[in-house]
């Protein structure tokens, strides 16, 4: 709800969120797999100057996350730790078999522990990805 203040509308502030931004060697082949495997939906799209994509977001049931080409992969800059994304969803084990259909590899299988229903995967460009629903949900 905006507030108004001296008669004017004032815009209410933006929530905060988190969202990965993942740097990948082809990012249009990581969005194909995306919206094969996670039916993820374009949300915006930049262009780079050699035709490809240079940074896009995507979102998943709402969730979003970014992609960048990846420029510094074999520098001395390039991370040394992991990332791994976990998407709460009502249906993990159905997400996971249709990453595992556009050729995700298994990481761990969905099971149930510790209150969640959850799986693991890694995608073609060395992301792993958890699909996950509490039990109780």
């Amino acid at each position: 709800m905006a507030r108004e203040d001296a008669g004017a509308a004032v815009e209410p502030p933006i929530a905060t969120t988190i969202a990965p931004w993942l740097a990948v060697r082809d990012v249009a082949a990581a969005m194909e797999f995306y919206k094969d495997a996670f039916g993820a939906d374009e949300a915006y799209r930049l262009d780079g100057g050699n035709g490809g994509v240079a940074v896009a977001q995507l979102t998943v049931f709402g969730a979003p996350f970014w992609l960048q080409e990846d420029d510094e992969s074999d520098s001395a800059s390039a991370p040394q730790a992991s990332v791994r994304m976990i998407l709460t969803v009502n249906d993990p084990d159905a997400l996971f078999a249709r990453a595992i259909s556009a050729g995700a590899k298994q990481v761990a299988p969905v099971a149930e522990a510790f209150g969640w229903r959850t799986g693991r995967i890694t995608d073609p460009f060395g992301y792993d990805w958890e699909f996950s629903k509490p039990l109780d949900a």
